[in-house]
């Protein structure tokens, strides 16, 4: 079938009406809108029940929580779409992610780009590297939904330290310490990535050679 904006894949045929869900709802389930229909994401979330609604994101985790879903390579071929839906979203919830699968051998210039695109939209990046962890994302928000915040931002944030961690360990000259230090020093990958050659040098373990 035609691939579904977004990456996801299959087609949506002759469905039945949705149930509509709109901001603020309540719900046992993952609400997901049609156009996920085919993303093999749904085949890893399992911890939870989610069901096909009338929505405007892509997934619908809670009653201020949702998710849109974009693959790189499909980001790639389709630069405009992720401002188009950020946009048709506006400001409905108020925790809005954007779920990145990176699916392309070298993804920094557009995490750069996407990073800087979730900070003017209000919207929180998270990077799957796989089908099954982007379904572990969307489970643990709906799983946590009724938890404090803290709890949920806690469990993320070692899932996407230990990413993160990954992935600059990808570069040869730099080890899990070099890593965390950068991370810790600057905040964030993105940041990372902006710094002077200077800055990144004075990074504790890191020096001018590894730079």
């Amino acid at each position: 079938g035609e691939a579904v904006p977004g990456g996801g894949g299959g087609s949506a045929g002759d469905v039945p009406p949705l149930p509509v869900l709109k901001p603020g709802a309540k719900s046992s389930s993952i609400i997901v809108s049609p156009r996920q229909r085919g993303n093999p994401v749904l085949k890893f979330i399992r911890n939870v029940p989610w069901e096909f609604g009338d929505v405007v994101p892509d997934y619908v985790l809670g009653q201020s929580t949702c998710a849109l879903f974009l693959s790189l390579r499909y980001h790639h071929l389709n630069p405009g779409y992720i401002h188009d839906r950020l946009r048709h979203l506006g400001r409905s919830y108020g925790l809005q992610l954007l779920l990145l699968q990176v699916d392309v051998k070298d993804p920094h210039q557009a995490l750069k780009d996407l990073a800087k695109i979730c900070i003017l939209a209000d919207c929180t990046l998270l990077v799957a590297w796989s089908p099954e962890e982007a379904g572990r994302y969307l489970e643990t928000y709906k799983a946590y939904e009724q938890k404090p915040p803290d709890l949920l931002k806690e469990r993320v944030e070692q899932d996407f330290l230990s990413r993160m961690t990954d992935c600059l360990t990808s570069i040869k000259s730099v080890n899990k310490t070099d890593a965390l230090s950068l991370l810790t020093t600057f905040g964030s990958l993105a940041a990372v990535v902006d710094a002077p050659r200077e800055d990144l040098s004075l990074c504790p373990g890191v020096g001018p050679q590894k730079v």
